[in-house]
Order: structure tokens, then C-alpha cells, then sequence
């Protein structure tokens, strides 16, 4: 199986690993923060570091030609416990139905570069 790296363009990752993954049938990220694509900057407002960490996964998944519906698990970092409240409307606007929901877990810990969300995901599509 070949493995293909995915960037988003735009977006340093200020480290020499890909933003994603893709070997075959399995797509993993890096985390994934909420730096905008447009201006290349992180926010400060929590609320739009979460809106920018679903449009870049959403750039992801396009790149690597998987869906929000082939995702199997997410893990969000979070500096603070309220940023969950931004993190659930996001979440049930993607996966409204609650029967069709990947697994998912919130950490709360420090991070870096005034960075106030990151996410992790791993996807899978059927061969």
C-alpha cells in the first residue's frame, strides 16, 4: 500500500509531519488546530479556532477523498472546559443524527502558540 501525505495549504504545520495520512483504506490526522486558511493566523476568540479546526479537517477530508461520515473516532484538546459548547454545535451540525455519530473524546490541557483547540481524527472507508 503507498502512503500519501496531506497538507493544508496555507496552513504551516511548523513541524516536518503532514497535517493527515492516508495507507489504503485508513485516514489518520496530525492535530489540527484552528489557524484560519485564509490569513494564516490563529485567533483569538476560541469559538472561531473551533470553526477553523472543522474547515481545515473539511479541507482534509476532501484532499484525501474521505467523508464526515467515514470518520471513526475524534479527540479534541482543549485549554478550557466551556470550549465544548462550540465544539457540540459544530459536531451536531456534521453528525445530526445521534445514531450516526463517530466516537469522541475531549482532553482539557495546555497548549501552544495561543492555541486554544486542537483535533485528531481517524477515518475508514470500506474497500
Amino acid at each position: 500500500m503507498t502512503q500519501q501525505s496531506i497538507n493544508i495549504p496555507n496552513i504551516p504545520h511548523g513541524a516536518p509531519i503532514p497535517h493527515a495520512c492516508v495507507v489504503g483504506n485508513t485516514m489518520a490526522t496530525s492535530s489540527i488546530g484552528g489557524r484560519s486558511q485564509a490569513t494564516g493566523e490563529i485567533p483569538e476568540d476560541p469559538a472561531l479556532q473551533v470553526a477553523n479546526c472543522f474547515e481545515n479537517l473539511d479541507t482534509i477530508l476532501t484532499q484525501s477523498g474521505f467523508k464526515w461520515t467515514q470518520i471513526v473516532r475524534m479527540t479534541f484538546f482543549v485549554t478550557d472546559e466551556s470550549i465544548r459548547d462550540a465544539i457540540n454545535e459544530h459536531w451536531t451540525s456534521r453528525y445530526p443524527n445521534p445514531a450516526h455519530r463517530p466516537a469522541r473524546h475531549t482532553l482539557v490541557t495546555p497548549l501552544r502558540g495561543g492555541q486554544k483547540v486542537q483535533l485528531d481524527a481517524l477515518a475508514f472507508r470500506a474497500p
